[in-house]
Formats: structure tokens, C-alpha cells, sequence
């Protein structure tokens, strides 16, 4: 290709404090009624005063230290002037020239990408206030305002254009918006509006060498309406085909502009040009003081959790969990945490069994691989489908870790076949009741009564004679036949290995 893009993202990212940025009106999500949460100072009435949400500064310094910056021990907010509908004052407060953190990186992970791990360096982090929010009804032609957004909290993170390619993009979406709730600062939800992402893209041209034609670069299109990752990945890919053509017709954009991504159209669609930095006639906020950060500073180094990069590699390292669960385990707080309960509370279900010695964690550590496969794979595949299918989340879940740790020795102790467990963790999560009293209730333990399953495999045998004889003819494939058809008898409450091992042996009679 002789055109390389060049990519960065300005993001926003909606904070869950409790009230709003510069007043003490409720920080309600998209779901409230319209204009319930309003105050002079939301709504911009003459001579209403800001305060700044002590708050949201936390929450603000929280994301910049996550993400590696500098955080400023000084800092101040502006007035952003331009004019919309849903902006009351006719500016927005921001910052300008000194925000709360600047510099910073974040590292991701590229699988089958044009490169296996990319550095994405971060420009600045500053808060602002959100404007409300335009509802246009195409039938009548009006457009309706819901003030109740005006002046909520936002942290805008802006990055250097250091993304190589669409998909790049959507990876590092997903892993701030898993910091994010680590974080706990926001739910970060893209289709709720809580993470919202506007993306700048131009193309470099590149010589045969591979080094940039210009030494500058042309003017970037910036992409606003990108409700989704997929919607990002989509528009950008949609970006380079566009401004391809206009290379190859020599044609370059000549200045920057800003574009709409049309999700069912699946294109871009020009909105205006773009602002220059000078047409928001920034000036300093006169109604708010100079803050001083440093004792914030301070205390938000106490507040930073383990992040989910470093979560990662101790899930792997600690409990030996595939990368695949892992990948899924770790990308929600709360699942993640339900993950280190239940592998706790196993330990000590392990310590008590007669047979093992050492303490809790040499025995877990003795039998990783087993316990990590099936922790793993129950968890990440089998609780999280059934709570699927039932449209719930790991914070509906009745089962506590204890029962789900007690479940899983079950099936380590061979108590209990898989295709038992599955029966039982489907009553665990309608109920939350222990396995063992199910077990009991549903009389569905094991069966460890061998005479019983040598009469049962006898008369399969007896009543699928074609098969036993192409059996004994070599076609020792339908052994499986076979124990399907025992587990069948039995409801499941066979140990399918002991029962293949019972069938090889009364086959060959």
C-alpha cells in the first residue's frame, strides 16, 4: 500500500460521580426523564456560579496515574466558546493550557495485527462539563433538549495519532474502557454514551523505501457519531478507502474537516469544516480559581488498584488459567473477582479432602494444570452461557464462590461426570442452592455401584448386536457409540471412564 494512515483518537469518557461537574444537580444516566436534574447552573442562567466537583478532580488524577501521565500539580479550567442548541451558556467549561495530566502511554497487545505490540503515547487528560442533549423528531421538525446531561462530568483523553490501523483502534478502546471500570470511574459503555470516541485520520504517502514522501503531514478528517468499536474500526476503514481515491486522483484533503459515520449507510458524510483551536476563543474561567493538586496528588497514589494488564499476567503466573479465560475473566472487574473468591475458597476445600497433603496453595499448585482447566472452562464457558441465555450478569449471579468452589471439587473428585455438573449448575443458578444438596435432592450423584454398570452394559450390548460384532471387527470407533448409550441408560450418572473401560472389556466376549 502506498498510503500509511495515520490515526489518533480524542475520547471522552462520562465519570459516575454523583453529582454534576459545577453544581450539585443528581449525575443521572440516559434513562431518567427528560429535565428532572437542573439548576440555574446547568441550564446557564445569568449570573449562576460554578463550583468545581472535588470528585471528579479524584476521579480525573485516577485516569491520568492508570495511564502513565504527569500529573500537574497546577491547574485551571477555560471557557471553550462556541455556539449549539444544547450548549445553555454558549460556551463550555474546559481546560485549555493546563489540564490535569499530560504525557503518559499505554501499551496493547495486537493479535494478527501488522504488528504484535504497539505504544500508544497519550497527548493530555483535562476534564470538562458535557453539553445536553439534542432529540430531532423528523416528523414535526422540532428539535427537544434533555438538560439533565448539561454539565455532567467528563475526563477527555486525547492520544497522539500513533495507531497504525482500524484495529488498532478498537484494541485500545476496549482495554481503557476495562481500566475505566477498574478504575471504578465510569462504566465506560459506548452504546450508553459513557465512552464516546471521535477519531482524526489523514495518509502519509509513502515511497518505495518505505519512508513518508512529506516530512509534514496533510490535514486530518476528524469522525464524530462512533457509538460502538465496531463502528470505529468500520469508519476508519471506510476513511482510508475514501482518501485513497482522492490520493490517487491527486487530490488530497487540503483542510481539516469533520465527518459523520452513517452506521446503516456504512459510510462518512461531511458535516462541516473543522475548528481551528483559535475559532474557540479560549480564555481562562474568571468564576473559578487556580487549582492546586498536589495534596490530590498525593492521595490518589494510595487509591490505584491492580489494572487489568497486570491482572492478567498474575492470573496466568498465580492460577494457570488459559489466556482465553483469561481474556474474558479479567475484561470485567466483577468477574474477575468472583474468579479470585472461588479459587480461594477451593483451596480450602482441597486442604480438607483426606488424600491431599501440604498447605492449600502447594496443593493447588501440585495440581494447577487439572484445577486451572477446569476453573477456567466452567467459569468462562459454561456459568457465563447459561447467564447468557438467561440475559443476566456476573452481578445478578445467586451462586456464592464458596458453592461454586465446592461444584468444582466435585468434578475434580470425580463425583460428578460433566454431563451431571452441567445439570446441577443450571439449578445453582436458578436457586444459588449448594451442589451437594441438589445432588441429593435430584438424586443425581454419581453411580459407583460396578455390578449395576456391568448389567446395564450387558444388555446394551445385548440389544445392539450389529454394533458389537463391527466392534469386534475392528472398528473400534463405536466405543463411543457404546458409552453414549450407557450414559443414556444411567441418566448420566455413570463415570463415562470407568464405563469405557468396562465396554473394551465385555466387547471383546
Amino acid at each position: 500500500m502506498p498510503y500509511r494512515p495515520v490515526i489518533g483518537l480524542e475520547i471522552h469518557v462520562q465519570l459516575k460521580t454523583k453529582t454534576k461537574m459545577f453544581c450539585s444537580c443528581a449525575n443521572l444516566t440516559d434513562e431518567a426523564e427528560p429535565n428532572i436534574s437542573i439548576c440555574p447552573v446547568c441550564t446557564g442562567q445569568p449570573g449562576a456560579l460554578p463550583v468545581v466537583n472535588k470528585e471528579a478532580i479524584k476521579m480525573g488524577l485516577l485516569a491520568g496515574q492508570a495511564l502513565n501521565c504527569e500529573l500537574q500539580e497546577n491547574s485551571k479550567f477555560d471557557r471553550k466558546n462556541y455556539f449549539y442548541p444544547d450548549l445553555p451558556k454558549g460556551y463550555q467549561i474546559s481546560q485549555y493550557d493546563m489540564p490535569i495530566a499530560l504525557g503518559g502511554y499505554l501499551e496493547i497487545g495486537i493479535p494478527k495485527g501488522v504488528r504484535d505490540f504497539a505504544k500508544i503515547k497519550i497527548t493530555r487528560i483535562h476534564l470538562e462539563e458535557d453539553a445536553a442533549k439534542s432529540f430531532h423528531d423528523p416528523e414535526t421538525g422540532e428539535t427537544l433538549v434533555d438538560y439533565n446531561r448539561s454539565s455532567t462530568p467528563l475526563v477527555e483523553i486525547v492520544t497522539e495519532p500513533d495507531f497504525e490501523s482500524p484495529a488498532e483502534t478498537k484494541i485500545f478502546l476496549q482495554e481503557l474502557r476495562t481500566i475505566m471500570r477498574y478504575l471504578d470511574i465510569s462504566d465506560a459503555d459506548m452504546e450508553k454514551g459513557q465512552l464516546r470516541c471521535d477519531a482524526n485520520i489523514s495518509l502519509q504517502k509513502i515511497d518505495d523505501d518505505g519512508r513518508p514522501a512529506y516530512e509534514t503531514l496533510f490535514p486530518k478528517t476528524e469522525i464524530k457519531n462512533l457509538n460502538s468499536f465496531k463502528a470505529v474500526e468500520r469508519a476508519l476503514e471506510y476513511e482510508i478507502k475514501r482518501q485513497t481515491k482522492l490520493w490517487e486522483k491527486d487530490e488530497p484533503p487540503k483542510i481539516q474537516s469533520t465527518r459523520g459515520w452513517n452506521d446503516v449507510k456504512a459510510v462518512t458524510e461531511e458535516q462541516r469544516t473543522k475548528e481551528e483551536e483559535h475559532d474557540y476563543r479560549y480564555f481562562p474561567e474568571p468564576d473559578l480559581p487556580l487549582l492546586k493538586l498536589d495534596a490530590m496528588i498525593d492521595e490518589s497514589e494510595s487509591f490505584l488498584p491492580e489494572l487489568p494488564a497486570a491482572k492478567r499476567k498474575r492470573f496466568y503466573d498465580e492460577y494457570g488459567l488459559s489466556h482465553e479465560a483469561i481474556k474474558f475473566l479479567c475484561a470485567d472487574p466483577a468477574w474477575a473477582e468472583y474468579t479470585e473468591d472461588v479459587i480461594s475458597e477451593l483451596k480450602s476445600w482441597l486442604e480438607s479432602l483426606p488424600d491431599m497433603e501440604g498447605t492449600a496453595d502447594e496443593i493447588y499448585e501440585q495440581n494447577k494444570k487439572k484445577l486451572a482447566k477446569l476453573i477456567g472452562g466452567w467459569l468462562s464457558s459454561k456459568l457465563q452461557g447459561i447467564l447468557a441465555d438467561k440475559n443476566l450478569t456476573i452481578k445478578d449471579l445467586k451462586i456464592d464462590p464458596e458453592n461454586f468452589a465446592e461444584f468444582i471439587t466435585l468434578i475434580y473428585t470425580n463425583k460428578i461426570n460433566s454431563a451431571t455438573a452441567q445439570k446441577i449448575l443450571a439449578i445453582m443458578v436458578e436457586t444459588g442452592k449448594d451442589p451437594s444438596h441438589i445432588m441429593e435432592d435430584e438424586e443425581l450423584g454419581q453411580m459407583d455401584d460396578v455390578k449395576e454398570i456391568e448389567d446395564i452394559i450387558n444388555n446394551v450390548i445385548k440389544n445392539n448386536p450389529e454394533q458389537a460384532e463391527a466392534y469386534r471387527n475392528g472398528k473400534y470407533t463405536l466405543i463411543q457409540y457404546f458409552v453414549g448409550m450407557v450414559m443414556k441408560e444411567t441418566e448420566g450418572k455413570a463415570d463415562p471412564n470407568v464405563t469405557k473401560v468396562l465396554l473394551e472389556k465385555f466387547l471383546q466376549k
